[in-house]
């Protein structure tokens, strides 16, 4: 278990595994490190780093729940590599870790060497921030991990043919069980940057997307994901035609990176950083 502190004296956790390219995985909103165990055993051959973005999993919560937001998270990067000893490093971006990857491409450039995209893209579906907003920063109503492992089967509805351990195992790394039910794995004022991120206008992401021109790109996405549009995907490959783009079906926001399909679209992209 490893820590590094940031510039602001934070604890951050994360992971540092395997010799060879170095890939970072970086999470979605509320997730951690462990969204990413089931890839780990399908990426050989690369050195593989997980981060516990701060407010979430084994890192320190923020005072400030303004400091919940995209640049210090970048800024949290640049550190961790500086701690590593690393002058560039690929990203796996989950949902939000793929925004972070953009924006380390807009401002940071110089220190990647590739981007792979978990269903995420330059135009954020109303329909998926929705969603968020219903669960952000509340306890589940389900009181063990069994029930809360039962209804996402019937919540995650983009999902099919998902088996009941698999959610089993959801279960436990998004919540953690008390005497007094569940709790959940991040600060609840993450909340509250996400809304105050949205009672602004949505700035336009694409020159973030296009700023990742000469890298190797990958873009995963759910067939039937709520947060990445098929017309936004469709837009992404016209303007990179070089970009390793899939679609995993039966999955909704966001893949499990472990289907037949994910893998296959990440070895590519992982030949082309070295």
């Amino acid at each position: 278990m490893a820590f590094f502190r940031t510039s602001d004296k934070l604890s951050l956790y994360y992971t540092d595994e395997g010799t060879g390219p170095p890939i970072l995985c970086l999470a979605g909103l509320t997730r951690t490190t462990a969204d990413f165990d089931y890839v780990t055993p399908h990426l050989n051959g690369v050195r593989l780093i997980k981060m516990d973005y701060r407010g979430r999993g084994r890192s320190d919560w923020d005072t400030t729940w303004q400091n919940y937001a995209l640049p210090v998270e970048c800024r949290d990067v640049i550190e961790l590599l500086g701690h590593l000893g690393l002058d560039k490093v690929a990203i796996l971006g989950t949902s939000r870790g793929g925004l972070n990857a953009m924006g380390l491409a807009m401002g940071a450039k110089d220190r990647l060497t590739g981007v792979a995209l978990n269903d995420i893209g330059p135009v954020i579906e109303a329909e998926g921030l929705e969603f968020i907003s219903n669960y952000l920063g509340r306890p589940p109503a389900a009181k063990t991990l069994a029930d809360a492992a039962h209804g996402m089967g019937s919540t995650y509805t983009g999902f099919k043919d998902v088996p009941q351990s698999r959610w089993i195992e959801e279960a436990h790394k998004h919540f953690r069980q008390t005497d007094n039910g569940l709790t959940i794995t991040y600060d609840p004022r993450l909340r509250d940057a996400f809304d105050a991120a949205g009672a602004q206008e949505a700035p336009d992401l694409w020159p973030y997307f296009d700023a990742m021109e000469d890298l190797p790109l990958a873009c995963i996405r759910g067939e039937n994901s709520d947060l990445l549009s098929h017309e936004t995907f469709a837009e992404m490959q016209r303007r990179r035609p070089d970009m390793i783009g899939v679609t995993v079906a039966g999955r909704g926001h966001i893949p499990f990176l472990d289907e037949p399909e994910s893998v296959a679209a990440l070895q590519t992209w992982i030949n082309a950083l070295r």
